[in-house]
């Protein structure tokens, strides 16, 4: 059975979006997007809700790839390589290949495609990912925490959700950001 894995990249205060909705003090430098990299190669299916999707979207058809990094260019072809699956109510159709729609999270749904997977799954936006935590469907997080305080905004993890963790992995980046990996406890 795959694992479904929440992987975020968050400031040290629990955000994934300031109260103005920006992100830019999230952007990875080249260590944290290799290792960003490293777990979605692992990964064959995204679970993204519609806000998340549309940011990801970039890496679609970004234009003058070829004269990005390397570590740019390699999280484009591991995005386009990935299946990917958009839960929203109000998108009509998707802009991405190997794309679909799916209009409500189904917690048994859900279950059935760990049940069938052979690579792992990742749940992507906080939104998404907060339904995801409360029906105790999460097996890892993966937390890049970023060395910034933004005081408010949209949260990583869903408040009122609770979890038994046990921390299996942990590193650090030059310019100050950590990873931690952590599996639920059964």
């Amino acid at each position: 059975m795959a694992k479904l894995l929440y992987s975020v990249i968050m400031s040290l205060d629990g955000y994934v979006a300031d109260a103005s909705g920006s992100f830019d003090w999230a952007a990875p430098d080249d260590d944290v997007h290799a290792a960003v990299n490293d777990l979605h190669r692992r990964v064959g299916m995204l679970l993204l809700g519609r806000r998340m999707y549309e940011v990801l979207l970039a890496w679609e058809n970004m234009p003058a790839v070829e004269t990005q990094p390397e570590v740019v260019r390699d999280f484009a072809l591991i995005w386009k390589g990935t299946e990917k699956v958009v839960y929203s109510r109000t998108l009509q159709s998707v802009y991405s290949a190997r794309t679909r729609i799916e209009r409500d999270f189904d917690v048994e749904g859900v279950r059935r495609m760990k049940g069938a997977a052979r690579r792992d799954i990742t749940v992507g936006g906080p939104e998404l990912a907060g339904q995801a935590i409360r029906a105790g469907l999460v097996d890892e997080y993966h937390l890049f925490v970023v060395p910034v305080i933004v005081g408010g905004g949209a949260r990583a993890l869903p408040a009122g959700a609770k979890a038994e963790l046990e921390m299996v992995g942990e590193s650090r980046f030059r310019k100050g950001a950590v990873y931690l990996r952590y599996e639920v406890r059964p």
